[in-house]
């Protein structure tokens, strides 16, 4: 077995530093080792990873078992890390920190600054929703494993916060499609907004703006509804007024429609045929109810009852059928 080894210093640029190389080579494989002559050691550590000012720079040096496992040292990494906002660092110790004392005293505060993590993660409504939805799951099972701990009216509070951000994230979405003319799917989005998020500041934008999409879908209707809707419940918010001047284009309070008013004034003194004498009381061509109906249905263009039948489905303006 050959091997050879050689040492060479190599002069610095700065204040007469040498560097010296060490190496050996031994079955066709060179090891090298440096040794510092005049380098001081925070030039040495600054190499191997990075140095986190004001803290404990030995959490980041070496390879012992304390590093990897005591929940001190990966607690002060991920803050050191989090303070820094260097994230995805800190999330694998807060990761790291939860996968091994789950049972710790520290435990709430670790699964709440993963929440923080990925809140901080998120950038603006128009990028990725992905790491804020992440941060409602993880606020959320840190409320479910840790009740009533120190951090849970904290954690509830970025709870708001987070839903009202995914809240204007549909509403933007629905704006963009709005202003292509994809008035069906901004429409939708703005629906979204409406059904998951009343309570938030965007849902007043969504009504106004979701009836803005059915006006230029030609559904006058449905937007009369919506507009409405804004005015009754969300009648101090900055869409009402916009509202209100959209409902004076479109015509005010809807009026009953046709088959509505029909069937309003059908009652059963006016489903009664009108006398006749009583030998002709009990024909066979007396007219009934249901056939009265079904004319006045045909009236006013309403498929007859022989085609509904047929299996014709009939639907009102304002309902997915």
């Amino acid at each position: 077995m050959s091997s050879f080894c050689f040492r060479l210093d190599v002069p610095l640029p700065s204040k007469s530093s040498t560097f010296r190389l060490v190496g050996c080579l031994t079955f066709g494989s060179l090891f090298l080792v440096s040794c510092a002559g005049d380098i001081t050691p925070g030039d040495v550590r600054s190499g191997i990873k990075k140095v986190i000012s004001g803290t404990d720079e030995q959490i980041f040096i070496g390879d012992t078992v304390d590093n990897h496992y005591h929940p001190n040292v990966i607690m002060k990494r991920g803050e050191a890390y989090f303070e820094k906002e260097e994230y995805a660092e800190a999330l694998v110790e807060y990761n790291h920190f939860m996968d091994l004392h789950r049972n710790h005293v520290l435990a709430p505060y670790a699964a709440f600054r993963i929440g923080e993590i990925h809140v901080m993660m998120a950038k603006t409504i128009d990028r990725d929703p992905e790491p804020m939805q992440k941060a409602i799951a993880a606020f959320e099972q840190m409320r479910k494993d840790f009740p009533a701990s120190r951090y849970d009216a904290q954690a509830q509070q970025k709870l708001e916060e987070c839903h009202n951000w995914i809240a204007q994230m549909h509403l933007f979405v629905g704006q963009f499609y709005y202003r292509r003319g994809s008035y069906l799917a901004a429409a939708h989005r703005f629906g979204q907004v409406i059904k998951t998020y009343p309570d938030k500041p965007a849902a007043s934008d969504a009504l106004y703006f979701q009836a803005k999409a059915y006006h230029e879908m030609g559904a006058d209707d449905w937007a009369r509804d919506n507009l409405l809707a804004l005015l009754d419940k969300y009648p101090n918010s900055t869409a009402s007024e916009a509202g209100s001047t959209l409902l004076g284009k479109i015509g005010g309070a809807p009026p009953k429609t046709l088959l509505a008013q029909k069937a309003d004034s059908i009652t059963l003194s006016d489903a009664t045929p009108t006398m006749v004498p009583n030998s002709q009381a009990h024909a066979t061509n007396r007219p009934s109810v249901s056939s009265q109906s079904s004319s006045a249905m045909e009236t006013i263009g309403a498929p007859s009852a022989s085609a509904l039948g047929q299996g014709v489905t009939t639907c009102r303006l304002g309902a997915w059928c």
